[in-house]
């Protein structure tokens, strides 16, 4: 079963402090500056993989807990039964900003909130999480796709070892939920420097809506034709019997 939390209760800053803190926690802006973020689409159609690779480098600090933010638009979507089933399987740890509509098309649905809650390994983080893409309305001008793009995660560091983060330039202290259960919030330290990548984009395939009354008459007609040939056979082969039809 999900817990799902309130977005308002993500990003709110605690601190306003201009203090230029070194080390926070052992999270130190000269370590900080090295790590790297980036994100690609694996497999091809509509379901697809969102892959975030994160590279902490050498130093990384002893405890250290990292957390994806993601902001999907509304024209993917996130099967949250899917990842129920990826979390006994493969320990994948994600919780939702709020629950989501698997059916509903693109035009109708909003982005949505998704936090990543990945393990580190040997100072490298891999998570790969399942995307699909939403119905699309057919386009009346020709278009065959509609490309839909995916923005870079935020990261979020802390350590488990540490209790009061400290503010300092370029970097800010958030609030967000401690795990994936949701159970209590914690202070994380928001990387600045890493939306150096581009979007990465999806083609979603659209529909022909020049075609729909050509196909609604098309419909139509063949509607009509099979009744009026099950009539005929009816009237033909059937026998009455006191307004009772035998075929």
């Amino acid at each position: 079963m999900f817990v799902f939390f309130s977005t308002c209760t993500v990003y709110l800053v605690l601190f306003g402090s201009t203090q230029a803190d070194e080390n926070s926690c052992g999270l130190s802006m000269t370590w900080l500056e090295t790590v790297s973020v980036t994100m690609d689409v694996s497999k091809n159609g509509f379901h697809r993989d969102l892959v975030t690779t994160v590279d902490f480098g050498p130093g990384f600090p002893d405890g250290l807990e990292a957390q994806l933010v993601h902001r999907l638009p509304s024209g993917i979507y996130i099967d949250q039964y899917q990842l129920a089933s990826l979390k006994e399987d493969t320990g994948l740890q994600v919780l939702l900003g709020s629950a989501v509509d698997l059916e509903a098309p693109a035009h109708t649905s909003e982005e949505f909130l998704v936090l990543v809650y990945p393990a580190l390994d040997q100072g490298i983080l891999k998570a790969t999480l399942p995307i699909h893409g939403r119905y699309h309305k057919p386009s009346l001008a020709g278009k065959r796709f509609e490309l839909v793009e995916i923005k870079l995660p935020k990261l979020i560091l802390r350590t488990d070892t540490c209790t009061q983060l400290i503010s300092f330039p370029p970097y800010k202290i958030v609030d967000a939920p401690c795990t994936v259960h949701n159970l209590s919030i914690c202070q994380w330290l928001e990387i600045q420097h890493l939306q150096e990548q581009d979007p990465v984009s999806l083609e979603i395939p659209l529909g022909d809506g020049s075609l729909v009354e050509p196909v609604c008459a098309g419909t139509l007609l063949v509607t009509l034709l099979c009744c009026v040939i099950l009539s005929r056979s009816i009237w033909m082969h059937g026998v009455f019997l006191d307004n009772v039809i035998l075929i």
